[in-house]
């Protein structure tokens, strides 16, 4: 199989990321930390062994952490999260791709091996989906394009994962579910991701 990964990203302009947190932090200080959380997620994605995309909520920078020799960029393209995801899938399936992985970059405890692992995974199923703390998720992964899981969802809510695996079983897809990890969106993520990797 071809393989590839779709980054969903941001600009990291304090104001325009992790407002929730920035509610209770500060601009600043939200922004400190997003940027923390590109970084975690480049060092889990550079030694993968796939294509690897990068697609920017705003505009497309080609002077920072993602190496332009690495990773192809693109802008995000839609009226909505599920309309963007569909658009990109889409997009790298086009180039030939046949095993195709999407994550964002808010997740502090996704790993290399779990991304390996969920590539791996795709080869015995048709979805590979990793639920969000949160109600949301933080990976999926297709063998074709599946434009029915982007519609009709409330976006941003706690009703998103529930509502895709019930799409995905009233297709008969054939899928595997990855551990339940936490996005850093809230003060209260970012503590408590302090307080595990620092214990007292």
């Amino acid at each position: 199989m071809k393989e590839a990964l779709i980054i969903f990203v941001k600009n990291p302009v304090p104001g325009k990321v992790k407002t929730r947190l920035a509610a209770t932090v500060g601009n600043e200080t939200a922004t400190a930390v997003y940027r923390e959380l590109l970084s975690h997620t480049h060092a889990v994605t550079r030694q993968l062994p796939c294509g690897k995309f990068v697609f920017y909520a705003d505009e497309i920078s080609h002077n920072d952490i993602w190496e332009n020799n690495d990773y192809r960029k693109a802008a995000q393209q839609g009226r909505d999260l599920g309309a963007r995801m569909q658009h990109a899938f889409e997009w790298v399936f086009a180039l030939g791709y046949t095993s195709v992985c999407i994550i964002g970059s808010d997740c502090m405890d996704i790993t290399e091996a779990l991304l390996r692992f969920a590539f791996d995974a795709l080869a015995q199923n048709d979805v590979v989906i990793g639920p969000a703390a949160d109600g949301g998720y933080y990976l999926l992964g297709m063998k074709k394009p599946n434009p029915y899981l982007f519609l009709n969802k409330p976006w941003s809510t706690p009703q998103v994962f529930e509502l895709t695996m019930e799409d995905i079983i009233n297709q008969q897809l054939r899928f595997r579910q990855l551990e339940t990890l936490r996005d850093i969106d809230t003060e209260e993520d970012w503590k408590q991701f302090i307080n595990k990797n620092n214990p007292s």
